[in-house]
């Protein structure tokens, strides 16, 4: 597993499941039970993770959709 993005937005979240999804990517979401223990306030993020050997795919689909990744800016 690596990690393809880290944010506390649930509507990017869904969005991009729903996109790597579409290109039969399967994305991962961690730290869910962390942020509902939190009291979904948004302080702790949430992670997508996909396979190791979808990662270099999956980003190149985030970035042809302008969504930021992790140590871009």
């Amino acid at each position: 597993m690596k990690e393809l993005l880290r944010t506390n937005d649930i509507a990017l979240i869904a969005y991009v499941q729903a996109l790597l999804r579409a290109e039969d990517i399967e994305v991962f979401e961690f730290d869910v039970n962390m942020s509902v223990l939190e009291g979904s306030i948004g302080i702790l993020p949430r992670r997508l993770m996909v396979r190791q050997s979808d990662h270099f795919r999956a980003a190149a689909i985030l970035r042809e959709h302008e969504i930021q990744l992790p140590g871009e800016g």
